[in-house]
């Protein structure tokens, strides 16, 4: 992009934007609920003001811009695999697989480790399913019933499962914030995940012992019975595992999908119109948000036709003059765009083209802007006590998600971790192109 690109920049062109967010974080104020206001009609409010701007440009040469936005390639794409990623869950679910895990894990934990394994297992699930809040919800009481036989800390117990939570919603190649990273910054599912894992896997260690260390002294047992079948956990191992070596996520997923039909099949979970009807029901869970893309991929189109995102490149880069400064400025504005949306997925779609600009000018590596955006967007997320994490689980705990905030270890060192790896300039790669 040439220095006459930026001189075009207006901020007048981000006001939808902001009428986005009044729209979304006003009704939260007000109502005491982030989630009161539909977001696709906050949406479709700041979409109607971009349309009605710009009084130069023909009404249906802005229509033209929406839609070709909307249906950009990477938003189709992003669009499909948010529907396979749903698809897969619920099917994964309805096999059993969610709880043959979770008993797994129980079954196998030392009694002077139980903290450290719900941890553990948090993490294992949310890399799984891809969804943090399910991981939450699948978890949550048990971390309950842990602190009421146990009598310890309450709050504690559920940061460590908000903690492994956030460790898949960073990680997963099926969480809605890594497919968002991948796809705005346009590089390869399994690139952004090689580089992700040499900042998150450290911090989840380090997290490991921290939990381990504040509950040296803390005794405990779950009673009851844990029974598991290994063959329900196969479909979370092997989307795991090919995606790490680098299969297509297209691939992985309709993989995925057709091994845990074949478990729910072979167990007799559920027969061919049941698991037809969990397909459904998965794409469904997904719709919201494939819509939210879409209408964001439109909106942030019109705001670029307009000059607003040349606006914010021109502005930030004034405030910028190095790479590393460039990535900690991605890291902010896709912080403060969390913070202000209280959703890391809405966040990053919103601000992903935005840094795919700001990484391209400094020369950054696609791959670590990617990395950047979902390790940020996580970490955030993770401490936010209107998240819909932590209201999920003090939701469950009867307790103030204020509480819990202390705890999240997990998500306040990688937020650390990111910071230090920007610092370091690690890993290091260098600048290519991706397909």
């Amino acid at each position: 992009m040439d220095t006459s690109d930026l001189n075009k920049g207006r901020a007048s062109a981000l006001i939808p934007f902001v009428i986005f967010l009044v729209l979304f974080i006003g009704s939260g104020i007000i109502s005491g609920d982030f989630y009161k206001l539909p977001i696709l009609v906050a949406v479709f409010i700041a979409i109607l003001a971009a349309l009605l701007m710009n009084r130069k440009m023909p009404f249906n040469d802005k229509l033209d811009y929406l839609t070709k936005g909307a249906g950009h390639p990477n938003i189709m794409l992003m669009v499909i695999i948010y529907l396979l990623a749903g698809a897969f869950s619920e099917v994964a679910k309805g096999v059993g697989a969610v709880d043959s895990t979770v008993n797994l894990g129980l079954t196998i934990l030392p009694e002077s480790l139980l903290v450290v394994g719900l941890f553990v297992i948090g993490c294992f699930i949310s890399i799984s399913m891809g969804t943090s809040v399910g991981t939450v919800v699948a978890l949550g009481p048990i971390g309950v019933g842990l602190a009421d036989e146990t009598g310890m800390s309450m709050p504690l117990i559920l940061g460590a499962i908000i903690s492994g939570a956030m460790f898949g919603d960073n990680l997963s190649i099926i969480s809605d914030t890594t497919i968002a990273a991948v796809k705005t910054q346009a590089v390869k599912m399994s690139d952004k995940f090689k580089v992700n894992i040499f900042i998150a896997l450290p911090t989840a260690v380090i997290t490991a012992v921290v939990f381990g260390v504040l509950t040296w002294n803390a005794g405990g047992s779950i009673s009851g019975e844990h029974p598991f079948e290994l063959i329900k956990v196969l479909p979370y191992l092997a989307v795991l595992i090919f995606a790490v070596i680098g299969v297509n996520v297209i691939y992985v997923l309709i993989g995925g999908i057709a091994l845990a039909g074949a478990v729910g099949f072979y167990e007799s979970s559920f027969n061919v119109m049941a698991f037809l009807t969990k397909l459904g029901d998965g794409m469904a869970g997904m719709q919201e948000l494939a819509l939210l893309a879409i209408l964001l991929g439109g909106l942030v189109e019109l705001i670029r036709v307009n000059g607003g995102i040349d606006f914010l490149l021109r502005t930030i880069s004034k405030r910028i003059n190095s790479r590393k400064g460039a990535e900690v400025g991605i890291a902010g504005i896709v912080g403060v765009f969390d913070l202000s949306t209280a959703n890391n997925t809405i966040a990053i779609i919103s601000v992903g083209s935005l840094a795919k600009q700001i990484s391209e000018r400094f020369g950054i590596d696609p791959r670590r802007t990617a990395s950047v955006l979902d390790i940020f967007g996580s970490a955030f997320q993770g401490i936010l006590p209107y998240g819909a994490q932590l209201l999920a689980i003090a939701g469950v705990a009867s307790i103030s998600p204020v509480a819990i905030m202390p705890y999240c270890i997990y998500p306040i060192l990688l937020g650390i971790a990111g910071l230090i790896a920007i610092a370091a300039g690690f890993p290091r790669f260098s600048v290519r192109e991706n397909g």
